[in-house]
């Protein structure tokens, strides 16, 4: 199986997942660990996903917990596939994995060199297929995703309810992540779970906060979704945004968003606090950013990416807004930011509190004089 780049180049491999031909956007990831929760995250969706590191599959395959419901990959490009795994949680190999889901995957190629390619470049279509010789009619029958709509893909069919404490957070799903969710429990917080075309406003007069979550695709694809959230800033509601979200956020709040040419993908970017000025290693999966220049002038840019400068948040000056483009989340990669899913939950509380006081106030009567 052979993986095309829309500039001519062939990377030849030996297929190890199903036997199917795939077109997408190449992208590539420089984590050392985490496959499995990296193929199960929504932001890949419709991305032929090449790793640099040159070892894959050597732990296999968990029961669980994944960060979705499948593997969101369109196809997978390795250098060296570890077909016997030998974990105590492996249930079963990787390409075993891959083949029951219908994710083609190849391995033999050298996964760096590709990358250099595509970082000179900058990301580009490709596609799996069987024999580039016939190139013409194997794009024909490539599978493909519209990455116009691709968050329709991810996005759940219904709103789902999970248990917590008496904090409730409405999370607007573009894509989320399982750990965001396991995240906001964790620290004692009901989720509501919506769909992001589900008609969620009504549940706004019931939950103390609102996560904006991850997702694939071009933030400015959405800009229905982006009318929408500006009706959460005007309720005043605690918001804060991840990845995707972070870009949502971004564009409700008037700014603008850009495509980097090839993206941050991996578990080791680090990234400037510019109010405490302390550095932190960051996971990302992103491939758009915002522009600094353009957010008004109530925004702030709260985090900076120490490789290349782009804007890694934003937050109110005044207002409990904010928002991230990296994963403090982050089940594959470091948890140096975990503590900003404490900050959000600790200002919904506070912000709950001020709201119960002004309920609770005495009122004077219409006829009071």
């Amino acid at each position: 199986m052979d993986l095309v780049l829309s500039d001519g180049n062939v990377y030849r491999g030996a297929p190890f997942g199903a036997d199917r031909e795939v077109e997408g956007e190449v992208v590539f990831n420089t984590g050392l660990t985490g496959y499995v929760e990296t193929l199960t995250d929504p932001s890949y969706r419709g991305q032929i996903l090449v790793l640099t590191y040159p070892l894959q599959g050597n732990y296999g395959v968990p029961e669980g917990p994944f960060e979705s419901r499948r593997i969101q990959v369109q196809g997978l490009v390795v250098t060296h596939y570890s077909s016997r795994p030998s974990h105590h949680a492996s249930v079963r190999s990787l390409g075993d994995w891959l083949s029951s889901e219908g994710i083609p995957a190849i391995e033999g190629v050298d996964t760096r060199t590709l990358t250099r390619r595509l970082r000179e470049h900058g990301t580009m279509q490709g596609w799996l297929v069987g024999d580039a010789r016939d190139l013409e009619a194997a794009k024909k029958r490539a599978d493909v995703v519209d990455m116009k709509t691709v968050v329709d893909l991810v996005s759940p069919r219904q709103i789902e309810r999970y248990p917590g404490g008496d904090l409730k957070v409405l999370v607007i799903d573009t894509g989320t992540k399982e750990t965001i969710v396991r995240s906001l429990q964790k620290r004692g917080a009901s989720v509501i779970r919506a769909p992001f075309g589900a008609l969620w406003e009504p549940l706004l007069d019931e939950v103390d906060g609102v996560m904006l979550t991850n997702g694939p695709g071009d933030p400015s694809d959405l800009g229905g979704l982006v009318e929408r959230v500006r009706t959460i800033l005007a309720r005043g509601l605690p918001t804060f945004g991840i990845c995707l979200g972070h870009q949502l956020l971004s564009l409700a709040a008037g700014a603008k968003s850009y495509k980097l040419k090839y993206g941050h993908r991996s578990q080791n970017q680090p990234v400037l606090d510019l109010v405490t000025s302390r550095a932190y290693v960051t996971s990302q999966n992103h491939g758009y950013a915002i522009d600094d220049a353009s957010l008004p002038a109530d925004w702030e840019p709260w985090f900076a990416n120490l490789n290349d400068g782009t804007n890694e948040g934003i937050r109110h000056r005044f207002r409990p807004f904010r928002s991230v483009q990296f994963h403090p989340e982050a089940a594959a990669g470091p948890r140096d930011t975990a503590f900003l899913f404490d900050d959000f939950i600790r200002m919904v509380g506070e912000m709950r509190r001020v709201r119960h006081h002004e309920d609770d106030r005495p009122r004077l009567s219409a006829h009071a004089s």
